[in-house]
């Protein structure tokens, strides 16, 4: 009777064990496997790209992972159609929107924003061996601009107070590198583009283009949430905001644009 009472304490015991081992386990994939997909197009250098050997790099990439870091969760780059990134989030195939992305009317009306993050101005470039300066809006009448179809820079030259003096002027691209080759070519005098693409492309032409003095204004970058997920969008903000402080943000801004130009300002509108 006793050895009988033994096996079945000891049967008892092992499956109370077994079970309690297998539900800690399950405690620590569900801990580890927490993950924050981040939509993105993957061709936005120097954001979030491919670099020559495939790999997903780019100024978005490196701060996301140490968002991540600092929220203890890992983080899933998952490439969208930039067209239906507002589907994306609302199906729940992605948790955020981090890209580069622009603050419009139409964002802030169909998702949930994050705070400021980088301040991207807009900016015209010419060839660098060119006299050609714009110091002035007045200017860009007698000038052939060119930019990226439905960019923010094309945005930003559309409400410029001096619009319809030099809107026949402008020459809309399906890409940036077309324009910077009619650039070459002389066909168009300036581009209208974002600093952080125009200055990093500068970079890799080994400093064929120059920006003017005159820019088209600031053109802030934040990050996309499903409308109803302010509890993950307060998160981020609050890594990002540490990120700032301790200066870490400002160590990958340097990495890519040779300057410091994260910000963390509240979003208004």
């Amino acid at each position: 009777m006793k050895k009988k009472l033994f096996c079945l304490t000891l049967s008892v015991l092992m499956a109370f064990g077994l079970f309690a081992l297998t539900g800690c386990g399950n405690a620590e994939e569900e801990s580890e496997g927490e993950t924050l997909v981040v939509g993105l197009d993957d061709a936005f250098a120097p954001m979030g790209f491919r670099d020559e050997s495939g790999d997903l790099v780019g100024f978005d990439i490196d701060l996301a992972n140490k968002v991540g870091e600092e929220l203890g969760m890992k983080v899933e780059f998952k490439p969208i159609d930039w067209n239906a990134k507002e589907m994306e989030l609302k199906s729940g195939t992605i948790d955020c929107v981090w890209n580069g992305m622009s603050i419009t009317p139409e964002r802030l009306e169909a998702m949930s924003l994050s705070d400021k993050y980088l301040n991207n101005k807009i900016v015209l470039m010419t060839l660098a061996d060119s006299d050609l300066d714009v110091t002035g809006a007045d200017q860009l009448a007698d000038l052939k601009i060119g930019t990226q179809v439905d960019s923010s820079a094309l945005k930003m030259l559309q409400e410029n107070e001096a619009y319809d003096s030099f809107k026949e002027n402008i020459t809309e691209y399906d890409t940036y590198d077309t324009a910077i080759m009619d650039l070459k070519a002389g066909r168009i005098d300036v581009i209208a583009v974002d600093q952080v693409l125009g200055e990093y492309t500068n970079k890799n032409l080994g400093g064929e283009m120059k920006e003017c003095s005159y820019d088209l204004g600031d053109d802030y970058y934040v990050i996309g949430f499903a409308k109803d997920n302010t509890e993950l969008r307060d998160k981020v903000n609050e890594a990002l905001k540490k990120l700032v402080e301790d200066g870490s943000a400002a160590e990958i801004s340097e990495k890519w644009f040779g300057k410091d130009i994260v910000v963390f300002e509240p979003l208004e509108g």
